[in-house]
């Protein structure tokens, strides 16, 4: 399926295909077609109903978020013969011939190849002319950061009072590099990245009326692909409807060029526990498949990203658009960072990048060695792997002194050995406290829990998350119910490391052992048995 005319031959004659790319066959043909943007496209039809129009514009936002299109479509609307609140009819000699790029008092300019002054100084020469066929002359100038500074200068007094029968358009996807000059001169608007709801929607539009075959999930990642540019999504969308078969998750990330959303977590599950065979071994197969070391690099980024945010937030499945079982996927994956690791981690991704733009031949290499150094600290002298070499040392000599079962990395053990003897010197175990037994076994709220969930949150702040909403109670001699999520209440029976870091904690505060604390687990929103026994059994 090509995207651009071709010319081929034949005993007729030479045939020209009207062949369109879908992004320019599904451009908005008017404000309510464009996608995304309501607050500006409500402002440009007020402004239009009402003849309350500005001379100059400026649309800023990233790639493929509509700011040409609204530019075309303020063009028509302004001339159209037949408007209707604010949109233009599309029917009309001016609408069609705007929409044909025909229309001479219509004029396209990309700042990129016309960034001079002496094209200002042509356009200030045309401007002294009415308009040949329409109400007004617009000047629609894309990308016009990447005008000289000359030609600032010369369009400035053009732009603050221009002929009541001209309009300019400035589009621009770095408004920052704008002479401020020019900025205070136009009415700006903001162009936001469009939402994953709302490009999704459009593709399956699209695809509908196409007699496109994709399934949900694959427009959801062309969606995630495209980084809120509509543009991308429907260019992505063609280009894997190209295949001539059903669109799944497979084809897309195969189209990519990378591996997908789910090798990406395995690569930090194998980083987290230094499993160097598979860290080599998703790098193979993705070279191995053409992929794009460099696509699936940024992947792996923003699974750190993700990881972060969801160990920091609770509100972390809406700001990173997640399902039930993706959000508990990274949670599990955010158990095994500290923030420490992942800050230091990410800093050599970065860098990595970098490495991997410069030298392009050796991608493989650059990606292999760095997430080598990521799971040995000591391959690295930076000041943040020294410190991440420390804090994981700490920890590992906390959940000693409370008697925590410990599974040592082979990268952190020597220094662990190295850790005892200090522990075994300057260690005082305290004396088991005298518990006054509650003989009528009846439960009162742990007023404790508030100093043990910090501490908890200091050695593991993954499991501190699951604790979020909980209420614990005691008896008095030891027996502690803990009434929390069934999710994390399950995990929490199924993780003997997790149980003994709370049972550490809880009898560190205590001042008794561990071997005194009994914990059961009970689902806040329905009443479950604990593991083993009925809680009527344990208070009989």
């Amino acid at each position: 399926m090509l995207s651009r005319a071709f010319i081929f031959s034949s005993r007729e004659g030479v045939a020209l295909s009207d062949y369109r790319a879908l992004y320019r066959k599904w451009r908005p043909r008017d404000f309510d077609d464009v996608c995304g943007q309501s607050g500006i496209t409500d402002i440009l039809k007020y402004e239009v109903d009402n003849n309350k129009l500005s001379h100059a514009y400026l649309f800023c936002g990233s790639r493929g978020t509509g700011k040409t299109s609204c530019a075309k479509i303020l063009a028509k609307a302004v001339n159209c013969e037949n408007p209707s609140n604010g949109n233009p009819c599309n029917c009309c000699e001016s609408c069609r011939s705007i929409d044909a790029g025909i229309a001479t008092d219509v004029i396209e300019m990309d700042a990129a190849s016309n960034n001079g002054i002496n094209d200002v100084r042509d356009m200030q020469d045309e401007i002294a002319f009415t308009p040949a066929l329409l109400k007004y002359r617009v000047y629609i100038i894309d990308e016009v950061h990447m005008m000289s500074g000359q030609a600032f200068n010369a369009l400035l007094k053009t732009l603050e009072e221009p002929p009541t029968y001209v309009i300019f358009i400035l589009a621009t996807t770095e408004n920052h590099k704008l002479p401020t000059t020019i900025v205070s001169r136009c009415q700006r608007f903001d162009f936001k990245r469009i939402a994953t709801d709302v490009i999704i929607s459009r593709l399956l539009e699209i695809s509908k009326s196409e007699g496109i075959d994709i399934t949900e999930d694959a427009a959801r990642i062309i969606a995630r692909v495209s980084r809120g540019g509509m543009r991308d999504a429907i260019s992505l969308l063609e280009l894997c409807a190209g295949a001539n078969t059903r669109i799944d998750e497979a084809l897309v990330f195969d189209t990519v060029g990378s591996g997908n959303r789910e090798s990406a977590f395995n690569m930090l599950r194998a980083i987290s526990s230094s499993d160097y065979d598979t860290i080599y071994s998703i790098i193979n197969d993705i070279v191995m498949k053409s992929g794009d070391l460099s696509v699936f690099w940024q992947e792996i980024i923003d699974a750190y990203r993700d990881v972060m945010i969801v160990k920091n937030s609770d509100r972390a499945k809406v700001y990173l658009d997640l399902t039930d079982a993706e959000h508990a996927q990274l949670s599990d994956i955010a158990s095994g960072f500290s923030m420490a690791k992942l800050s230091y981690h990410t800093t050599m991704l970065e860098d990595a990048m970098a490495d991997m733009q410069r030298a392009i031949n050796s991608k493989r290499s650059i990606a292999e060695i760095t997430l080598t150094r990521m799971c040995d600290t000591r391959l690295s002298s930076s000041t943040e792997a020294l410190e991440l070499r420390i804090e994981e040392l700490e920890k590992t000599v906390k959940m000693l002194q409370l008697g925590v079962p410990v599974q040592q990395s082979p990268v952190a053990e020597k220094d662990v050995k190295t850790a005892k003897p200090a522990v075994k010197t300057e260690q005082k175990v305290a004396e088991p406290k005298q518990v006054q037994k509650n003989a009528g076994g009846a439960l009162r709220l742990y007023g404790g829990w508030g100093s043990a969930l910090k501490k908890i949150a200091e050695l593991k702040r993954s499991l501190s998350v699951g604790f979020a909403g909980a209420s614990v109670y005691t008896d008095g001699s030891g027996m502690f119910v803990l009434k929390m999520s069934g999710f994390f209440g399950k995990k929490l029976q199924s993780d003997p490391t997790d149980l003994a870091i709370v049972k550490g904690v809880i009898a560190e505060q205590e001042g008794i052992s561990r071997d005194q604390i009994n914990i059961v687990i009970e689902d806040k929103d329905k009443q479950a048995a604990p593991v083993g026994e009925s809680i009527e059994d344990l208070f009989r």
